[in-house]
């Protein structure tokens, strides 16, 4: 018995193969679109590797908290911080600075700064201020501009040629911030404990380095890399925090993009400082 060919119809294998090319075709732009994608984001972890290994601690937590964590933002600004280190050359980052590093024009203001927080007594005026509260915060000037404060210190809103943000954080007892980097690169972070502290339960860890209040009121460091604050004391720290333009041979470009950053963070405010009371 003889079985007849089964024919099948054009129309069905005409069909077939529309769609067959229609799969390739998705294939071949997701291909394209995975390899073009993996360049930028070999590019990006190539700067995120360079960028994280600045910090002494480079450990799993660390790179787990910079690439997926907290630090992430840094990680995303990472091409632009490694720009600005360019572009500061030859004041190479130092990563944790003294006084005596920075040049004689940025050390007279950071001076006067600090001897105004102390003719106006912010201290006193600051701990009524903070009754209930864990973490406080109280800008005078902030990215360059003058921010309307309680707290009347007419040399904080006065205009610098590097100063470009005054602030003072106050943390109550027993309070302390989790690691934590801070997003750019543009200015260097000087901190000023400006209470007398008599023990070693109120520091500041940047990296392996820890800094003891007690030993010394003045900080200044790059706060892109991870650090911590802390007070496991019984009293209330109040540290006056200043960012200064970092040292480059052009100051009037890095003071643009301050301003251009300003306009840029300020909507983001609120995401950076989600755990601290505005003290008004």
């Amino acid at each position: 018995m003889t079985v007849a060919a089964t024919s099948i119809p054009a129309k069905t294998t005409w069909r077939v193969g529309k769609r067959t090319f229609k799969v390739l075709r998705k294939l071949a732009l997701a291909g394209l679109a995975i390899y073009f994608a993996a360049i930028p984001f070999a590019l990006y972890l190539l700067c995120g590797v360079l960028d994280v290994m600045r910090n002494t601690c480079r450990n799993f937590t660390t790179l787990n908290r910079y690439f997926t964590g907290n630090g992430v933002f840094t990680w995303l600004l990472s091409p632009f911080n490694l720009f600005l280190d360019l572009l500061s050359l030859p004041f190479r980052n130092k990563g944790v600075y003294q006084l005596d590093d920075l040049p004689i024009g940025y050390q007279e203001e950071i001076k006067k700064v600090i001897e105004a927080a102390h003719r106006g007594d912010v201290v006193g005026k600051l701990e009524a201020k903070m009754e209930g509260q864990k973490r406080g915060m109280m800008f005078f000037k902030w990215y360059g501009k003058n921010v309307a404060a309680s707290v009347d210190i007419p040399e904080f809103h006065e205009k610098y040629k590097y100063i470009r943000t005054i602030g003072v954080s106050v943390f109550n007892k027993k309070q302390s911030t989790g690691k934590h980097f801070g997003p750019l690169r543009v200015t260097l972070r000087v901190l000023y404990n400006i209470n007398d502290i008599d023990h070693r339960h109120a520091f500041i860890k940047v990296g392996s380095h820890t800094h003891y209040w007690q030993d010394k009121k003045l900080f200044i460091f790059d706060d892109t890399l991870q650090h911590q604050s802390c007070n496991e004391s019984d009293g209330m720290r109040h540290c006056m925090f200043i960012d200064i333009l970092r040292p480059s041979l052009f100051p009037r470009l890095a003071s643009a993009l301050v301003s251009c950053i300003r306009l840029v963070m300020a909507p983001f405010n609120a995401v950076f400082y989600k755990h601290w009371a505005f003290i008004k």
